[in-house]
């Protein structure tokens, strides 16, 4: 049997009413004299000895009590800033220390929540003046002011034997079971069957050993909660995966009790049907890990301030600045910076109880280093070699192509699909047009943006977009430059690729080009549409804008489609229509090529292209008719300036004007809407070939052209006229097949074999 000593230490508050509290445990209690604090405290410590196995570890072999006066200025904290009293206060802070049986000394301020271990005994005051100055520095003075209500702090000591070698018989009666711990949380460091399952790749922190190090000593050494900043990709994850992976080891080694649950925060409220019942999981959560001495690694950090109530003072966060001021709960995460500075406005007394880790961006060198080490990994356990050339590119590719993630994170995401492809094509190098195969994959571009060896064909760009766009010799032109801009790599890369608006009356191809271009740019992927289209007379209102962008529970429908489609053109139709707070909201998007919503997270739009299109100066102007470019443009121009504030289109990078279509217009479109029926699957199939006469394409052009809509109706005239009876025919000679099919008109629609 082994004998443990706590620490008691104790107040008196008035004639028979003592405050007695155990140093290092959960456990408070007010008793009438020093001897019931005593009695009750250890009969609580054996009875759950006897009945769980379980008992606070105590460290400090000989433990001793000193006060020290730390001398503070109290500042009252507002969002404007800090303003600080003209007048320094000492409060005395108590310290319980003393020596434990692995040569170390450890410390505990129960007043603080604080705790610390240290190896030369000459260094206690100063740590004690570090961490209680850090602690005293983020009050108010009305806090400060309850440290100096306190009376003498006097010591004493409780012990209870225990067996280390106990075998202790556990039966269901006397089972303690963390329902609640386990159906919320999953243990982490995971199981080595789980973890390959998860994934075949480390959780390895290459060139980050030393933050490593000083998250591991924040989280054991001093029980900090604790944030680690960074920007997306900079290693965070990986930090506190190792930072936990060493401090299970060493508690194996150590016999220390310490364990990691990995929590997302909405899963404290998904079960949660009635008033109180999150609140309830919340405390029953903390208990259990109270009892496990655990450690709660909530992912998704920025959510705990979205979820719960109404708004950030009422949620989940604000919810456990309790339990974390009086140090019932150690809580790690990981944030980025605009997110760590966006609970900093929204709820202010919750970031000052985390110690804050921040993680830098590493040098290109140690970049370099980390994929050398992937690669050697992948080698060495997957049998899957990379070509030096093709780790160059990826880099190369990713830097120009991701700016707004850090290394090395896109690195080793992007490298990993490259070896699961292997994997899954039973390859067993990964070679340049490997790496530019995953890439083209993933953004849609053709190799002619992801090679420099490949020389832009003007010409065939240019018949490119007149094969697409009939009639509008400006716009081609305008689009074939910003084509020639993104090859030679001069396109701003802090913005979106480019940002237009397209002017001119309905129908004369505005739409067609948003298409054709975005297909030139994204469109070799096929996995989805790189045309993201919304509707503007959809945000009539201010009320709307949270429908296009997200409000504090609801992502909105621009974030949702961009964060599927970061690569794509983006078109906003008819953009005038929607109300001037949309424009207003846009305006990061268009000049940083990103949106931060209230919560401080960043939907990314580098990798777009915007459209806006406008009917704006073309009211009464027909879609056909006789060109007058000067005057047109001028006129455009005109409405557009008046419509738009200045620092609006300021930001936009080319205003294309569309011009008005002539009838010659009008039937190079006809002709070529024609020969795209062609393609559809009933002919493709049954190898059938359509041939239409010049009075079938003059009839097309006469009913499905309106002065007013353009070229718009010209589709759903095909379809009427010519598709409704080619299907009837069709299906009364169902036997028809690898022949031509010859479409005329004569008043009527001529079908015949040819």
């Amino acid at each position: 049997m082994d004998k443990l000593v706590y620490p008691l230490l104790y107040y008196q508050l008035k004639e028979n009413a003592y405050l007695g509290i155990l140093v290092g445990t959960k456990y408070q209690l007010v008793a009438k004299d020093v001897k019931s604090l005593k009695n009750t405290l250890t009969s609580h410590l054996k009875k759950e000895y006897k009945r769980y196995d379980d008992y606070p570890i105590s460290d400090i072999l000989d433990p001793k009590l000193k006060v020290f006066e730390i001398r503070v200025r109290p500042s009252y904290r507002e969002e404007s800033g800090a303003y600080p009293l003209s007048e320094f206060i000492k409060i005395p802070v108590v310290a319980v220390y003393g020596e434990t049986d692995n040569s170390y000394y450890q410390c505990e301020l129960p007043l603080l929540g604080e705790s610390f271990y240290y190896y030369d005994a000459k260094q206690l005051p100063t740590l004690v003046r570090h961490f209680a100055t850090n602690f005293l520095n983020q009050k108010t003075p009305r806090d400060l002011h309850r440290f100096l209500l306190n009376g003498q702090p006097q010591l004493e000591t409780i012990s209870m034997r225990v067996d280390y070698d106990r075998d202790f018989e556990w039966t269901p009666r006397h089972e303690r079971q963390y329902e609640t711990l386990n159906s919320l949380c999953e243990k982490y460091p995971y199981q080595k069957v789980i973890q390959k399952k998860i994934s075949v790749f480390p959780d390895a922190a290459w060139e980050l050993e030393d933050t490593v190090i000083e998250v591991t000593e924040k989280i054991i050494g001093t029980k900090s909660n604790l944030l680690v900043v960074g920007n997306s990709g900079v290693g965070k994850s990986s930090v506190l995966k190792q930072a936990i992976k060493k401090i299970t080891t060493r508690a194996k080694k150590e016999k220390l009790e310490v364990s990691f649950w990995r929590i997302m925060p909405q899963r404290i409220v998904s079960t949660a049907k009635y008033l109180g019942d999150w609140q309830e999981n919340c405390e029953k959560l903390i208990n259990e890990l109270q009892a496990v001495n655990g450690v709660l690694w909530i992912e998704n950090f920025i959510r705990l301030l979205q979820i719960g109530g109404e708004g950030p003072e009422d949620s989940v966060a604000a919810f456990l600045i309790t339990y974390l001021q009086s140090g019932d709960i150690q809580v790690i995460g990981e944030v980025c910076p605009t997110e760590l500075e966006s609970m900093r406005r929204l709820l202010p007394g919750f970031v000052e109880y985390f110690q804050v880790v921040e993680v830098e961006e590493l040098p290109e060198v140690k970049i370099f280093n980390i994929l050398d080490k992937f690669s050697e990994y992948s080698s060495q356990n997957l049998k899957i070699d990379f070509q030096k050339e093709a780790l160059d590119l990826s880099y190369r590719l990713l830097l120009r192509y991701y700016p707004y993630e850090s290394f090395p994170g896109k690195a080793v995401r992007f490298l990993a699909q490259c070896i699961d492809e292997a994997r899954y094509n039973e390859r067993q190098k990964i070679e340049q047009k490997d790496i530019i195969s995953t890439f083209i994959t993933n953004t849609g571009m053709p190799e002619l943006f992801l090679r420099d060896d490949i020389i832009l064909d003007q010409d065939k760009l240019k018949q490119y977009f007149e094969d697409r766009i009939i009639g509008q010799d400006t716009a081609i032109e305008q689009l074939c430059n910003i084509v020639k801009v993104f090859k030679t790599g001069l396109n701003n890369p802090n913005k979106p690729i480019n940002t237009m608006i397209f002017a001119g009356p309905t129908g004369v191809g505005k739409t067609a080009s948003a298409k054709a271009l975005s297909e030139y740019f994204f469109g070799m992927s096929k996995m989805k549409s790189p045309l993201i289209r919304i509707d503007m007379s959809e945000f009539q209102y201010p009320g709307q804008i949270s429908q296009l962008i997200g409000s504090a529970r609801e992502v909105g429908k621009l974030i949702k489609e961009i964060r599927e489609r970061p690569f794509s053109v983006l078109l906003f139709d008819e953009v005038e229509k929607a109300h001037p707070s949309i424009f207003d909201a846009l305006l990061g998007m268009l000049d940083e090529g990103m949106i931060v919503d209230h919560f401080g997270r960043l939907t990314n739009f580098r990798n777009t292209i915007i459209i806006m299109t406008t009917n704006l100066g073309a009211s009464n102007r027909p879609a056909m008719g006789f060109k007058n470019t000067t005057d047109d443009d001028a006129n455009y121009m005109s409405a557009i300036g008046k419509f738009f504030r200045p620092e609006f289109i300021n930001r936009i990078d080319n205003i294309i004007m569309f011009e008005a279509l002539e009838r010659e217009d009008i039937i190079k479109i006809a002709k070529k809407e024609l020969e795209d029926l062609k393609l559809r699957e009933g002919f493709v199939k049954n190898r059938l070939t359509l041939e239409f006469s010049a009075n079938v394409i003059e009839r097309i052009v006469e009913v499905g052209f309106d002065k007013r809509y353009g070229a718009r109706p010209l589709q759903r005239a095909i379809e009427n006229f010519i598709i409704a009876p080619l299907s009837n025919w069709l299906l009364a000679n169902p036997k028809i097949q690898h022949q031509k099919i010859y479409v005329d008109y004569d008043g009527t629609l001529i079908v015949k074999t040819k």
